[in-house]
């Protein structure tokens, strides 16, 4: 039996219990929103293997639940959801597919179905990066580990907690632009809504001068104009 942890967005107090009963006595860990705040704020940040996500959802202005599908395609992308909603209407699910969703389950719906439809999601979807313990580097290596670089020349570098953090939210995420306020979500842990990204700019630059990596041509940790920054991987995984 798996031991996935599963993000449950839902208002309704009675089909949350409900449902999150079902998960846990399946083997599920489970996580709970009850509002569009809570469950945009867990989407971004929290550890979770798949989230089933309420499409009506109160505490705020916009699309409601499509709002946090859609953002966590943006911050996530691998991440699985499961739409559920008592809109059943065609129009409905063929706009939650098409902004990523990986499966939509109307309500009322039998437990067995659901069960059924997140084993079969989680079965499917791609698996997850797996932690780093190591980042290879153009003439060295970062051991996350042990927080600190090695060069071939001997030359050894410490790195400070967050500077690990950073590098490896960055490296298990190559060749991909990251906004600052992903990095503020994924690796602070706080709501980029309003935040200084000044802070990112700061810990990139610390980042690169520990790494040996030019700011003013950077071959590991790009700029990405208008976004963020974005990883290289190593010339021989390219």
């Amino acid at each position: 039996m798996p031991n996935q942890r599963i993000l449950l967005i839902e208002d309704d107090a009675a089909i949350r219990r409900g449902v999150g009963d079902a998960l846990r006595f399946a083997g599920y860990q489970t996580m709970e929103a009850g509002n569009l705040p809570d469950g945009l704020e867990t989407a971004r940040t929290a550890d979770v293997d798949l989230i089933l996500l309420d499409l009506v959802l109160p505490g705020g202005a916009g699309q409601g639940g499509l709002d946090i599908l859609k953002d966590v395609r943006t911050t996530r992308p691998t991440l699985p959801v499961i739409v559920m909603t008592a809109r059943g209407e065609e129009s409905e699910r063929v706009l939650g597919l098409r902004l990523g969703a990986d499966d939509y389950v109307v309500k009322p719906f039998g437990i067995k179905e659901l069960l059924a439809r997140v084993e079969a999601v989680l079965r499917r979807s791609p698996q997850r990066p797996v932690d780093l313990a190591t980042v290879p580097l153009p003439g060295g290596v970062a051991d996350l580990a042990r927080c600190e670089v090695r060069f071939t020349t001997g030359e050894r570098v410490e790195l400070s907690e967050k500077e690990i953090e950073l590098l490896r939210y960055l490296a298990t995420n190559p060749d991909r632009a990251i906004s600052r306020e992903e990095l503020l979500s994924c690796v602070w842990r706080i709501d980029p809504r309003g935040a200084e990204t000044r802070t990112i700019d700061m810990h990139v630059a610390r980042l690169r001068e520990k790494l040996h990596d030019d700011p003013a041509d950077p071959k590991i940790i790009l700029t990405v104009r208008g976004k963020g920054y974005s990883f290289a991987k190593p010339a021989k995984e390219a």
